[in-house]
């Protein structure tokens, strides 16, 4: 008589839910809904999901898993653009968007402890009336501990730093159940290794963070947001080239081209634009350092061809512009019905950004790809939606093609394939390029010693 063996994640499911109940669950629907983030690559189920509340519930469910060997993937808000979230080896799907307390804010140190679970969004409505706010902002409804986890940035970082910077400690539940605290509410230390930092972009691979600590910011005196349009993309990258390295210190300095305005004016109805490439500002300061901010950016911009400056220092027009911006990767993929878009990466030295950005744009054209830019072009960093047919048996074959000639370019000139969004499934295959075959090596060797069983969110970062 035959006997099926038990598979290993039964077993870490039925002891889970001894004390997770039905908080551990295998329903259908909710392993779809965890099954992908917002990529093009292939979903795959987990075998479970687990809403956990607590450091506790996490330790011990890790633990498990660790004695069984099953595979644990961190789910936050679903939001990434690398495959992170994708489960590629079932397992369990670990979701964390529950923990969503705002555990301490000390006013006077401007810095505060939260659980990962909370978004962008949530702290600085927390912290709006105490004058205080959380600046890194990639511009999704994404949870700050996914933030942490793909060391995110976005519009605020020419400014204020992206996580990297504005993270000042954590908590973390390392493979086996063990808890670790690293860094503290100090500015500085100098002390041991900056564990911080190690799990800071890890992407779930090391560890699973279940508090954070963070640097926050005064509410400026006054912020002024601008618009400006220009007859080439060459002439807004030249403009943003001479605006930082002048050292005028703008908060944001966003860029759409002109395929991403003219789908932002038809998604987001902004009207009174052309659709022509566009940059989009944001000054933060005294009223007087904002006005003069403003104005050596009007004198730079219409020299390189820019017009019809304008300002926005009311809260609700300031708004509905960077609400349009924020929009923009949902406007390119709404631009053409039908299709899908291939999110790109790239961020090179500042000095080279228009080479970049130019010659990727060019190339595309000539390739007959459709795609659409919008940068983070204060810190060099820019993503280039290429649009494809789903339908189309070489459609994602193409784009991804096209992905990798914009990445090599970035390369060439001294960049990187991933600027914030990191590696997760997407990248993988230019890390070594990038770092060498020595130096992921020594990231093997500290992803083995960390997590030796392999089951802290396997076949991201490393091809194998």
């Amino acid at each position: 008589m035959n006997t099926i063996s038990p598979r290993p994640v039964d077993a870490v499911i039925a002891a889970a839910s001894a004390f997770l109940g039905d908080r551990m669950t295998t329903n259908g629907a909710i392993r779809e809904q965890h099954s992908h983030g917002e990529d093009s690559s292939t979903p795959t189920l987990p075998d479970a999901v687990a809403f956990v509340e607590t450091t506790e519930e996490v330790s011990r469910l890790l633990a498990l898993c660790h004695q069984h060997g099953v595979p644990v993937v961190p789910f936050g808000a679903g939001t990434s653009l690398e495959g992170h979230v994708n489960p590629v080896r079932a397992g369990i799907s670990l979701d964390l968007s529950r923990m969503t307390a705002v555990l301490e804010v000390n006013d006077q140190d401007m810095d505060c402890l939260i659980e990962p679970g909370v978004t962008r969004q949530q702290l600085n409505e927390f912290l709006r009336d105490k004058g205080l706010f959380f600046p890194v902002d990639p511009g999704s409804h994404c949870t700050i501990g996914g933030m942490v986890a793909t060391r995110a940035s976005g519009t605020n970082a020419v400014r204020y730093g992206t996580m990297r910077e504005n993270v000042l400690g954590l908590e973390v539940v390392l493979a086996d159940g063990r808890v670790i605290q690293t860094g503290g509410r100090t500015r500085k230390a100098a002390n041991g290794y900056d564990l911080t930092r190690l799990f800071i972009g890890s992407e779930g691979t090391l560890g699973v963070v279940t508090k954070v600590r963070l640097r926050l910011h005064g509410i400026p005196e006054a912020m002024s947001s601008a618009v400006v349009q220009f007859p080439t993309l060459a002439g807004a990258v030249e403009s943003t080239i001479q605006v930082m390295q002048m050292g005028i210190p703008v908060a944001r300095i966003e860029l759409l081209d002109d395929d991403m305005m003219a789908a932002a004016i038809a998604f987001s109805k902004l009207e009174g634009f052309l659709p022509s490439t566009t940059l989009f500002l944001e000054f933060h300061g005294t009223e007087a350092g904002v006005k003069e901010q403003a104005e050596l950016v009007e004198a730079i911009t219409t020299e390189h061809g820019g017009s019809d400056f304008r300002w926005a220092t009311d809260p609700a027009e300031r708004a509905k512009l960077w609400k349009a911006r924020h929009d923009s990767y949902w406007a390119g993929v709404a631009w053409i019905p039908g299709r899908r878009a291939l999110t790109t990466d790239v961020c090179v030295p500042i000095s080279r950004l228009t080479e970049a950005l130019v010659g990727a744009k060019e190339e595309a054209k000539a390739l007959g790809h459709t795609t659409c830019i919008v940068g983070h072009v204060g810190d060099g960093n820019f993503h280039q939606m290429v649009l494809y047919d789903p339908n189309d048996p070489k459609g994602l074959e193409g784009a991804w093609d096209m992905d990798r000639r914009i990445v090599a370019r970035g390369m060439a000139l001294g960049g990187t394939c991933s600027g914030e969004h990191g590696i997760g499934l997407g990248k993988r295959e230019f890390l070594e390029a990038e770092h060498g075959i020595e130096a992921l090596a020594v990231m093997r060797s500290l992803k083995a010693t960390l997590d030796p069983k392999g089951i802290m969110n396997p076949g991201k970062m490393f091809r194998n």
